[in-house]
């Protein structure tokens, strides 16, 4: 008997290794964004699945310029709305080891861009915004 466990201890400590990696693979969480211009946090953003695919949604905004801050610019329904809880990804898919086909608002001019993502590590999410031809990528930073 002592034998046997001796050598499931192994399995064992490698199935839990791989069952920990698989869960930070992913970046659903609570993520850090950053201000590109400026290098000041912005905001801590959740991302979610639902229905096999990945949605953010601001939960807090750091140091607002003003107090409960709505996106002016944002056409539709999104028009006015606070910002704090305002889903700003939808409908990304995974793709290999990127996240894509969805797109992504920025609350501060109101426009929709393309989307796709990656994960640099653990604890950083590249998330980049394509206009055509052009694109910005913003790194995040996982809190949760």
């Amino acid at each position: 008997m002592k034998r046997f466990l001796n050598s499931v201890r192994p399995a064992i400590a490698l199935i839990a290794f791989v069952s920990a990696a698989a869960v930070f693979a992913s970046p659903v969480g609570v993520w850090k964004t950053v201000d590109d211009e400026t290098g000041q946090a912005k905001s801590h953003v959740q991302i979610y699945e639902y229905n096999g695919m990945l949605f953010a949604k601001i939960i807090q905004l750091i140091n607002p310029s003003e107090p409960n801050p709505t996106c002016t610019e944002c056409e539709g329904s999104r028009h006015n709305q606070p910002i704090q809880g305002m889903v700003i990804m939808w409908n990304m898919s995974p793709d290999g080891n990127e996240w894509s086909g969805g797109q992504i608002l920025d609350p501060k001019n109101g426009n929709v861009y393309r989307c796709k993502m990656w994960l640099e590590g653990n604890n950083q999410l590249k998330v980049r915004g394509y206009l055509g031809p052009f694109y910005r990528t913003q790194t995040w930073y996982r809190i949760s």
